[in-house]
């Protein structure tokens, strides 16, 4: 099957901080369902995590206390995004970092993405088809890509940003013979994590 023809849920969070493992938890989670090189569908929402956002944090994302105050739950929000995807394969830029928090946040509701899904990097098709750039970051990449940058360090924002560079990355996957899916899916995907909480530990996390 031809990975042009695979449906992708790209998608991105902002967080409290950089470890879910340490008390961060999303505050924001956007994604894109795209399919044929179409955007076919789109998920948001901010989350409310139950703790102050660190100021650090806000100076990067903007996002407040005030905005989260009434937002719903990860575990009202989360469910919908396992749903959301479906049997798409996920993407996103340096995906490792927001799967980390998805599962982990998943985890603590007793819940996981399915054992199928499939997950790639836009940062590792952007180390292995642009080698000859200086740095890969989502905005610089973008730029180089012909891709219009206003905003950035906002789930939605840097979704759609991720998106139109992965469909250009894909463009170039497929002249170097990448778009068979074990092959691309051999080439940039990456693993999910795997949390298995416990009723002690996930009880003391509220």
């Amino acid at each position: 099957m031809n990975i042009k023809l695979t449906e992708f849920v790209i998608f991105d969070v902002e967080t409290t901080g950089l470890s879910p493992t340490d008390g961060d938890r999303i505050i924001e989670i956007a994604a894109v369902k795209v399919k044929g090189a179409q955007v076919v569908d789109k998920f948001y929402s901010l989350v409310n995590p139950k703790r102050p956002v660190p100021a650090q944090a806000t100076q990067v994302n903007n996002i407040t206390d005030e905005m989260l105050a009434a937002a719903p739950l990860a575990s009202d929000v989360l469910p919908g995004m396992i749903h959301f995807i479906g049997g798409a394969c996920v993407a996103g830029h340096n995906v490792k970092f927001d799967l980390n928090f998805l599962c982990y946040e998943l985890a603590l509701i007793g819940r996981r993405l399915h054992d199928h899904t499939p997950a790639v990097d836009t940062l590792k098709m952007a180390r292995d088809l642009l080698p000859y750039l200086s740095n890969h970051k989502l905005s610089y990449l973008a730029r180089c890509l012909g891709v219009v940058v206003n905003q950035t360090h906002r789930a939605m924002a840097d979704v759609e940003i991720t998106v139109a560079v992965f469909l250009r990355l894909l463009e170039m996957a497929g002249d170097k013979d990448l778009q068979q899916v074990p092959v691309f899916l051999s080439q940039f995907g990456v693993e999910k994590p795997s949390f298995k909480l416990n009723q002690k530990s996930q009880a003391s996390l509220f």
